[in-house]
């Protein structure tokens, strides 16, 4: 009798079999370290557990995830100055809803002036890469270098606090609903980006353009227009990360809101089994990558790894990740697969 099977192709060819295996292996870590790691219980009204404080701290991670996976995609660089959006962003709504038992402006004016300061450095990022044709890191240098400094400036070097509880609503839980806020602006974020990529031809756009920007053209695409419009959306994505990261605190402090977590977005598009050469894409890879990084700083922490001993461990783990995503050791593994293999010839896989 024919076999039949639910996987038109072995399940190891799958692009998301790398980054949820990853994943399910730092989880597993995770459970031999703490056996009560996925009870999750309820507590004063709220969800509490690991995988809660998991989802909930990686919310922000996720949304600038998604971002930089489009930046990525369509210019095949990155934009490393997500972390200083993210402190501007939250500096200038901290800033605009002042620090006294009152709100100075409505709590939605100040959301939508930190949306719209991210748009601004996304429209200056984008416009330096291209149409003014400079390389994505030296175009997004100039606002990791400056973008911090402007937040000094929005702040006066002060670390500025919100009083009003319902600020820190987004960063924390809305009463009487049990799920973490941020958890929710994620999925918004992750599920809008992925119909508008899904039910119009942008998704297509971009990959064709991270491909072959000159191939494109040719065929009647404005590359310049897609690759700026990528750079303007992560700046967004960037914004409603700082308004979470300053919600959970109510408070801004310039100088550590966003702080390297530029590079944990890149790490999470590649882990994700994303091309940092630009191209295709997975938003559901990058999702999971960030999750992963997230998990595996939950793992540290448990195993009472210190602080500032934290990104040591992190990257020794996130490259045995990538190295095992690896075409090279991929296709080492192949070989050595049929070579083992009984009674089928060895041949070298192409």
């Amino acid at each position: 009798m024919k076999k039949i099977s639910i996987f038109k192709k072995p399940i190891t060819q799958y692009s998301l079999f790398m980054p949820i295996l990853c994943l399910f292996l730092v989880l597993i870590v995770n459970l031999i370290q703490t056996p009560h790691f996925f009870k999750i219980t309820i507590q004063n009204g709220v969800l509490y557990g690991y995988i809660i404080d998991i989802l909930n701290r990686s919310s922000g991670l996720v949304i600038l995830a998604v971002g930089m996976t489009l930046v990525v995609a369509s210019s095949g660089g990155t934009d490393i100055s997500v972390g200083a959006v993210c402190a501007l962003a939250g500096a200038v709504c901290v800033a605009a809803l002042g620090t006294g038992e009152t709100y100075k402006m409505p709590y939605i004016a100040a959301v939508l002036l930190a949306l719209l300061i991210g748009l601004i450095c996304g429209v200056f990022n984008g416009f330096l890469v291209s149409f003014m044709k400079v390389q994505p890191m030296v175009a997004t240098l100039i606002l990791f270098t400056a973008g911090r400094g402007i937040a000094q400036l929005v702040t006066g070097s002060f670390i500025l606090y919100v009083k009003p509880k319902s600020f820190t609503y987004l960063g924390s839980f809305i009463p009487g609903v049990p799920i973490p806020t941020p958890c929710f602006v994620a999925a918004f974020v992750v599920i809008l980006t992925w119909l508008v990529l899904t039910k119009t031809s942008l998704g297509m756009y971009i990959q064709s353009v991270g491909i072959n920007s000159k191939a494109s053209f040719l065929v009647g695409l404005n590359s310049k227009v897609i690759i700026f419009l990528t750079y303007v959306f992560c700046g967004i994505c960037a914004a409603i990360a700082g308004l979470i990261s300053v919600s959970r605190t109510a408070s801004i402090d310039a100088n550590n809101v966003g702080l390297y977590i530029e590079l944990d977005a890149i790490l999470a598009v590649a882990i994700g089994g994303n091309s940092l050469a630009g191209g295709k894409f997975s938003l559901a890879g990058s999702v999971i990558g960030a999750i992963t990084i997230q998990a595996l700083t939950t793992t540290l922490y448990a195993m009472r790894v210190a602080a500032d001993q934290l990104p040591l461990y992190k990257a020794i783990v996130v490259v045995a990740i990538v190295a095992i995503q690896s075409p090279v050791l991929r296709k080492w593994f192949k070989n050595l697969t049929l070579k083992l293999a009984p009674g089928k010839p060895v041949k070298e896989a192409m």
